[in-house]
């Protein structure tokens, strides 16, 4: 499966974000944005997913225009990790997971005994099996987080969206999380991801993409793009790209002042 952005222009009425983005994704692929904060990196996956209307451009899924696509249809191929999800109504873990079963179910359909264990089998994958009786609104932010992505792996999506999903998490279910990106790519989901870190391209993507204030700036391999000039660029900070003895990819070393 492939989703791609054809000189794609993206924001809000009367309030333009971006434009002339060329993206591709597809099965097997991972593809990470890195951006600042205000880039466009949400507003972009929206438009891409036709949660918001495009403001020129085109999105197609494997050469069809995404308006071809029922939102049904949609749904069964592929799922979204929003970077925030507030929720009201006092849902355990597991019945929150099982909503990403609603794409697979027929109307007004109840989840049968196999759409329980591929859920379970979600929060399994993830670690947090303990947490399904759990009130969902009554867990961690970084709990959420994980249960928000058992839910779009309960979706079985062929491509995998996902807005910034390390970002409440601490360092383990950060590499958690990572490893199982990686997992999911081998079994043959494209996945797009937004990160702030660069380290995070590196230690998992295919390629990456750099947006700056709605423009893509950068676009290769990790090791071609992410590069001292290019974070600059990005994020006007500076940043030494080393090789550390015995690692098996680069990291990111920002340059910090020490104590005056």
């Amino acid at each position: 499966m492939r989703l791609a952005t054809d000189k794609l222009a993206f924001g809000y009425p009367g309030k333009p974000v971006g434009r002339d983005v060329t993206l591709a994704v597809q099965s097997g692929e991972i593809l990470c944005l890195l951006g600042p904060n205000g880039g466009g990196k949400t507003t972009l996956f929206k438009t891409a997913l036709g949660l918001l209307k495009s403001q020129g451009g085109a999105v197609t899924i494997d050469d069809r225009p995404l308006a071809g696509w029922s939102r049904r249809e949609l749904a069964q191929r592929i799922a979204y990790v929003p970077q925030a999800h507030t929720a009201f109504f006092p849902f355990t873990v597991l019945d929150t997971v099982l909503m990403g079963r609603t794409p697979r179910m027929a109307l007004f359909a109840t989840p049968s005994q196999a759409d329980r264990e591929i859920a379970e089998r979600a929060l399994g994958d993830l670690q947090i099996a303990e947490l399904k009786d759990q009130i969902y609104t009554e867990i961690s932010g970084g709990q959420r987080q994980l249960v928000l992505i058992a839910r779009a792996l309960a979706q079985e999506p062929e491509i995998l969206v996902m807005d910034e999903p390390t970002a409440s998490l601490d360092f383990g279910n950060q590499v958690l999380v990572l490893n199982h990106i990686r997992a999911l790519a081998r079994r043959g989901i494209g996945i797009v991801l937004s990160s702030h870190d660069p380290d995070h391209a590196f230690a998992c993507a295919d390629r990456v993409a750099m947006l700056h204030d709605g423009g893509l700036i950068r676009l290769g391999p990790p090791r071609e793009v992410v590069t001292s000039e290019s974070l600059r660029l990005l994020y006007g900070v500076e940043v030494t790209v080393v090789q550390p003895a015995g690692a098996d990819h680069p990291v990111c070393v920002p340059a910090i002042a020490g104590p005056a």
